[in-house]
């Protein structure tokens, strides 16, 4: 019964370093999400296209 008693601590230690490296790219994307958003909130009409603010022809 010892035998299957313990679990392998190999397993454990990969499920560890899968959590960790999902929560570090969480992390890492969470951080590059407030980079973006702070940016737009410092200067929003870089975000838009020149297309959709250049004047339009009045030429109907």
């Amino acid at each position: 019964m010892e035998e299957g008693a313990t679990p392998d601590p190999e397993f454990v230690d990969v499920d560890q370093g899968m959590t960790l490296a999902c929560v570090a790219f969480l992390c890492l994307l969470l951080v590059a999400m407030i980079i973006r958003c702070a940016r737009v909130i410092m200067d929003p009409y870089s975000a838009i296209p020149t297309s959709t603010w250049e004047e339009q022809h009045l030429d109907d």
